[in-house]
């Protein structure tokens, strides 16, 4: 990619690799100017992973993970972190569970520490299961259940998978959340979090040498965990539109279009990362500039097309104003891709595409955090060291005639799922 590789130096992405007898992959991107230091170990495990009766497991254990271990008690992981002036969170997703901490360099090993220490020796109670189960249930109803959004997206993936683990929400169901034990939780911490099972990236300014003689002095006391077994990867042929309804108080109606689209390590995905920015990236984007700016059809329209291992999604979400018709945007919205499938994008658009998809590369890579997020991620969902490091050549390759033929392939209406909002009136008190 030119403009990333005139603009970030390449020892910047080139990281220094090891692999521990136990498994664990380190990856170290050593940034000499830098005074700040981000530590991030991502576990190849999300909602993917879980099984029915147990879902939420996944996104619940993120939250038991800062409830204390063996060195540090409950409430001291962050409180550590923040007094050497640094911060700390998670997320988890269908794929992955990410931890991350960023501080000034100086605080290294403390990081390391504090990891080590959660890794090998978790606290689990019954008290801080039952303390968390709840706090998930409360983060639950305010994101799902009393969000629009939320409603919506849940009653989608349910619509566009009918096999694959994806059918459910990372969030989980709230009966199986009262289900999961502590017995449960014992198991999916064995069986997930052990250093076969995880990636350790730190990015910033620091010795690497020195760093990987801390990581393997302590993490490489940690036994290596059971063998995993890979869940299931398949989700059918879908062989026609799919439609549902949702009926909940709004002032506006809404519209989610999802087609079925390749994995992120597949040939194609390359080329939707750029259609999506095509479509919906910036006010001189097709579906923005013609149906909130010229027609004003919708008030905000955007498009996601996120990586996954499994066969993925390609959406477009479309929020209209107070009466708007869904059913007409519904067709102007496929207007537009029956028209990028027969022919294809112009050049000026690919280009434009290709230079949002750098711009976007280089804000990522310009922190340290970023650095590590970007080369953790792109490792696991990409399939390897090498992709993951060569991630801004991914864009350049595309050509006209192969963004064509993707997406032809991809916007197929009998590959569709809509989920329509239906606003109801909020009721009195």
């Amino acid at each position: 990619m030119a403009v990333a590789a005139s603009l970030v130096p390449p020892e910047l992405l080139t990281p220094v690799k090891a692999e521990l007898s136990n498994g664990l992959r380190v990856r170290l991107l050593p940034d000499p100017d830098s005074r700040v230091v981000s530590v991030q170990t991502f576990f190849r495990v999300g909602s993917r992973d879980e099984r029915p009766g147990r879902t939420g497991i996944a996104h619940l254990f993120e939250h038991l993970m800062f409830n204390g271990a063996t060195k540090y008690g409950p409430k001291e992981f962050d409180r550590a972190i923040e007094e050497q002036g640094g911060s700390s969170n998670a997320y988890t997703s269908n794929d992955v569970t990410v931890y991350h901490e960023e501080a000034p360099a100086e605080a290294l090993e403390l990081l390391l520490d504090l990891e080590f220490d959660r890794m090998g020796g978790l606290a689990l109670s019954d008290a801080s299961l039952a303390a968390e189960r709840e706090v998930v249930k409360e983060e639950r109803r305010l994101r799902v259940e009393d969000s629009v959004m939320g409603l919506v997206d849940e009653e989608l993936q349910a619509l566009v998978y009918r096999e694959h683990p994806y059918r459910w929400p990372v969030i989980g169901w709230p009966a199986d959340l009262d289900r999961i034990s502590l017995a449960d939780c014992r198991d999916f911490f064995a069986r997930y979090y052990a250093p076969t099972n995880a990636t350790l990236v730190i990015a910033g300014g620091f010795d690497p040498a020195r760093a990987l003689a801390i990581i393997e002095r302590d993490h490489g006391r940690l036994p290596r965990g059971p063998p995993i077994e890979s869940p299931p990867n398949e989700e059918g042929e879908q062989r026609g539109a799919r439609r549902a309804v949702v009926r909940h108080p709004s002032q506006a109606p809404l519209l989610v279009l999802a087609l079925r689209a390749p994995a992120a390590r597949e040939p194609a995905s390359a080329e939707l990362d750029l259609l999506q920015a095509i479509l919906s990236f910036g006010d001189g984007s097709l579906l923005v500039r013609d149906l909130v700016h010229e027609r004003g059809l919708v008030t905000e329209i955007g498009v996601d097309y996120a990586w996954r291992l499994g066969p993925a999604a390609f959406e477009i979400v479309a929020e209209l104003p107070p009466g708007g018709d869904p059913e007409r945007v519904l067709r102007e919205i496929w207007r537009h891709l029956e028209r990028l499938a027969e022919k294809g994008p112009s050049a000026r658009q690919l280009s434009r595409a290709k230079l949002q998809s750098q711009v976007a590369l280089l804000r990522e890579l310009s922190s340290v955090g970023g650095r590590a997020h970007s080369l953790g991620s792109a490792e696991i969902l990409l399939g390897g060291l090498e992709p993951a490091v060569r991630i801004g050549e991914r864009s350049e390759r595309v050509t006209l005639r192969s963004a064509r033929e993707a997406a032809r392939a991809t916007f197929r209406p009998e590959r569709s799922s809509v989920v329509f909002l239906e606003p109801l009136a909020e009721p009195a008190e």
